[in-house]
Formats: C-alpha cells, structure tokens, sequence
C-alpha cells in the first residue's frame, strides 16, 4: 500500500484530521491549503505541505515515513531549508513526521538534536494514539490504515457508519472512498463483492476506485515476482498485465 498517498489523499479532503493528530484545534484547517509543492529552480518536489492562507500561522511539512531511512533527517530538513530560502513566505514553520511505530525511526538524530528539541517538529508514533474508540472519522480512519489486517474488516465496517452518520458532502462520499481505497489495498485478497456490501455500494465511483487500486497493487507486486525469477511474460499472465506494463513498471524501478 502507498501509505504517503493514502495518508496526502486524507490530508487534502478532510484536512482537519492533520491538526487533530497535533491535538490542536481541527478549525485550523481553514487558515491553509494542503498541497505539493515544487522548487523549480532545483527541480525538486515536497508532496506534502499546509500552506497558509493568512499571514499569521505557520507553513507545516509534513512527512509520511513508513519505512526505515536512515537518511530522513537530513532529507527532510534539507528540503524544508531550501524552500523557505527559494520562496516568497515569510510565515514561520513546523515539521511534522508520521511514523507506523518508534522502530521505523532510525535515522540518526544527533546532528538534529536542538531542531527536534527546539519545539518546532513534531515526531508522531501512530501506533500510539491510545483509545481510539470516540475518535473523530479523520483519525479513526489513520486507525484503519495502520490496523493489522486480520481487524481492518470490523474497523472498516464501524467506520463507514460513523461517516455516514457524523460526516457531511461533499466530504462524506471522498471519506467513504478513501475508506475503500485503503481496505482493497490491505486486503487483496478479498472479493470484491464482500468489500462492496460494506459499503452498499450504488455508483460508478466505487467500482472505480477499485479498478484503480487493483491496478495499483498489481503493479506493485511486479518487481517482487521478476526478483523471484519470473519472465517479463509470466509475469503478466499471472497479474492479467500487459507485456508493456510490465516492462514500464520495470523500468521505472530500475531508475
């Protein structure tokens, strides 16, 4: 599963649940613009930042890191660093780091020390968010994303009726199809039509969503099996792919 992606989808349609991880108040959201930003001049892209809307509150970048890097630090503040040099904003800053769990956070901190004690980031162990039980949608769904497979069903099935009970449009119908999103991704396995009757699924859009994340995940199941062995042919015929498809996913993972 792209977890960034899942978690930057979340970010930009209910973009309260950002500064509800914070514990701050989730009426922030309305003072920013979540957005990927590109320095052009170096040609390099943050994926994930709240710009400010009013001059008074901070730019936050924030970090999905989902697996170990021991070069995270140095990465993420580089490029926080740069920014601000190469832009116009004038506003202060925070950084945010989503980690599954404290063991994914490996890179060295020492260099850092007075930036990571300085108040200014924040390090957030989701795996220690505690009672989830009366949480809000926003974080009961990051609750779904780095649930344990065998308990994403019951999660899952919970949190559809609480966003169609406590959520409003237009953000109801991209909350429920991002909650479909992560459960094909976590469950691959699973029929189609055991995810379609949690969600009593009426249109087009959820059948979309879930041609695209079948997609997706077979795609990323490529460069596994070519490492196992497998020609660029089998390999198509067993994901129903392709020979194009294949050979693309190839050669973009060899770059």
């Amino acid at each position: 599963m792209k977890t960034d992606t899942i978690f930057y989808r979340l970010f930009r349609s209910f973009p309260q649940t950002f500064f509800e991880l914070l514990q701050a108040s989730p009426q922030q959201a309305q003072n920013y613009r979540f957005d990927s930003v590109e320095v052009k001049q170096l040609s390099f892209r943050i994926d994930g930042v709240f710009l400010p809307l009013v001059p008074d509150v901070p730019i936050y970048f924030a970090e999905v890191q989902f697996q170990p890097d021991p070069d995270l630090y140095s990465r993420f503040f580089s490029e926080i660093f740069l920014y601000l040099d190469k832009t116009d904003f004038s506003n202060d800053w925070r950084g945010v780091i989503l980690f599954p769990n404290r063991r994914t956070d490996n890179s060295n901190p020492e260099r850092y020390s007075e930036i990571l004690s300085s108040g200014r980031v924040t390090r957030l162990y989701l795996d220690e968010l505690g009672d989830t039980e009366s949480a809000t949608p926003g974080i009961a769904t990051v609750e779904l994303i780095v649930s344990d497979p065998s308990e994403a069903i019951a999660l899952g099935q919970r949190l559809i009726e609480r966003i169609r009970v406590e959520v409003e449009a237009p953000q109801q119908q991209s909350l429920l199809e991002l909650v479909e999103r992560i459960l094909v991704y976590k469950l691959p396995q699973t029929r189609r039509e055991e995810i379609e009757r949690m969600f009593s699924l009426d249109d087009l859009r959820q059948t979309r969503v879930w041609q695209e994340a079948q997609q997706e995940a077979r795609l990323e199941t490529v460069p596994r099996l070519r490492s196992m062995g497998l020609t660029v042919e089998q390999i198509a015929e067993a994901l129903e792919l392709t020979v194009e498809q294949v050979r693309q996913v190839l050669s973009t993972d060899s770059n």
